[in-house]
C-alpha cells in the first residue's frame, strides 16, 4: 500500500479476474459464498443474503412442536419437507439440531441454546410485518379503556389533551374485556389489574384507593352521617367490578374493621361497573365504597364527600399497555406522556 497525496491509503493490491472471486456453491438445497470462513475452526457470520429462512421457520417450527408432523401441518407442506429443510440446515451448519430416537424428537444442547434468539428473531420480523400492513403514520389514536375509567377520569380531562394535540383524533373503545392485540385495531390500552400482560410494552400509570362517599345532603340533618357507627342506618351501594382484586375491601370488610355490626336486613344497591356506583352515591342514594381515581372529579366538584377519612390502598393498579412495535409511534408517546402528566397532577391534589 502507498500514501496518496491527501494523505489517503491506497491499495496496490491487483483485483483477481472475475472468474477467480468467492463463487457460490450450494449444499442441499441451501446457496452459500465460499470464503475464507469456511477453514477449519473458523467462526463464518452469515451474511442477510444467505440466511436460510425457509429452513430456520422450519428448524424453529419442528423445535418448538418437538415434531416434524406438528410442525409441517404449521407450515401447511408435508413433514418429509420439513425433514429436508432440517437436513439441509443441518449440513449448511454442519452440526446436528436433532437427536432422532424411534419414540421422541430430541434437540441437541447447540440447538436448545440457540433457540430462544430464533424464536425473538421470527417474532421480530412478524411484528416488522404488522407494522407494514398498519397505516402508522395517520392522525387516529386508538385507546382501549374500561367504561368507568372512560367517564370517570379520561374524558373529563381529554380537552387538555386536544389544547397541545389539535391534529390527532382519539378514538375511545370502552370496555371491560382485555385487548388482543393481534386481532384488533387498537393503539393502547389502560387496564386495572395486577400488570401481568405478557409479551406487551407494560408501564405502570397510577396506583388505587378506596374510600366511602355519599352525597353532600347526607352529613348534614337530623340523620347526617358523623360516625361509621351510623352507616347501618343507611342504603350501602356495593361495586362489584372490584371482586376479582382480593384487596379491594368489600362492605362487610370495611365495617368490621370499623367495628360497625349490621343486621342482615341492611339496605344494598350492587354495580357492575363503578361509575353507576359513584352515580347513586350523587343521587343520595346511600355511600358507596368507590376508588380514589374514579371519584376524584365529583369530590373536586363537590357533588360527593368523604364522610370518614379512613381509606385503604388496594393491589391493582392502573397500566398501559402497547405492543412494543407501537410504543415508540409518535401518537402514542405523547398521549402516554400527556397520560403521565395527568396522573402525576391527579394524585398531587389532597382529597
Amino acid at each position: 500500500m502507498t500514501t496518496g497525496d491527501e494523505g489517503h491509503i491506497k491499495s496496490t493490491a491487483k483485483v483477481p479476474p472475475i472468474g477467480l472471486l468467492p463463487h457460490a456453491i450450494r449444499i442441499g438445497t441451501i446457496p452459500i459464498m465460499a470464503d475464507d470462513s469456511t477453514k477449519p475452526g473458523a467462526i463464518r457470520r452469515l451474511r442477510r443474503s444467505q440466511l436460510p429462512l425457509n429452513a430456520l421457520r422450519a428448524f424453529e417450527a419442528a423445535a418448538r412442536h418437538l415434531s416434524f408432523k406438528k410442525a409441517a401441518d404449521e407450515l401447511a407442506v408435508t413433514p418429509a419437507a420439513v425433514s429436508q429443510q432440517i437436513r439441509s440446515l443441518e449440513d449448511y451448519l454442519g452440526i446436528q439440531l436433532f437427536r432422532r430416537t424411534s419414540r421422541a424428537l430430541i434437540l441437541t444442547e447447540r440447538a436448545q441454546d440457540s433457540l430462544e434468539a430464533l424464536h425473538q428473531g421470527f417474532d421480530l420480523i412478524e411484528d416488522a410485518c404488522s407494522m407494514l400492513q398498519s397505516p402508522v403514520d395517520d392522525n387516529i389514536l386508538k385507546v382501549s379503556v374500561s367504561p368507568s375509567f372512560a367517564a370517570k377520569w379520561l374524558i373529563p380531562r381529554l380537552e387538555r389533551y386536544y389544547e397541545e394535540h389539535a391534529d390527532v383524533v382519539v378514538k375511545i373503545s370502552a370496555s371491560n374485556e382485555l385487548t388482543d392485540f393481534s386481532k384488533e385495531d387498537t393503539d393502547l390500552a389502560i387496564r386495572y389489574g395486577p400488570g401481568h400482560y405478557p409479551g406487551l410494552y407494560v408501564e405502570e400509570l397510577m396506583r388505587e384507593e378506596v374510600f366511602p362517599v355519599c352525597s353532600p345532603k347526607l352529613i348534614t340533618g337530623e340523620n347526617a352521617v358523623k360516625m361509621p357507627q351510623d352507616m347501618a342506618l343507611l342504603t350501602l351501594i356495593h361495586d362489584d367490578s372490584s371482586l376479582d382484586d382480593e384487596s379491594n375491601p368489600t362492605w362487610p370488610m370495611w365495617l368490621k374493621a370499623a367495628g360497625v355490626k349490621v343486621g342482615d336486613g341492611q339496605r344494598a344497591l350492587h354495580f357492575n361497573q363503578t361509575a353507576l356506583a359513584i352515580e347513586a352515591a350523587i343521587a343520595g342514594r346511600g355511600v358507596a365504597l368507590a376508588k380514589r381515581t374514579l371519584a376524584e372529579t365529583d369530590l373536586k366538584q363537590g357533588r360527593l364527600v368523604r364522610p370518614f377519612s379512613e381509606s385503604h390502598p388496594v393491589d391493582f393498579a392502573y397500566y398501559m399497555v402497547c405492543p412494543d412495535q407501537k410504543k415508540n409511534l409518535i401518537k402514542v408517546t405523547s398521549f402516554m406522556d400527556w397520560l403521565r402528566y395527568e396522573a402525576c397532577q391527579s394524585w398531587a391534589w389532597e382529597i
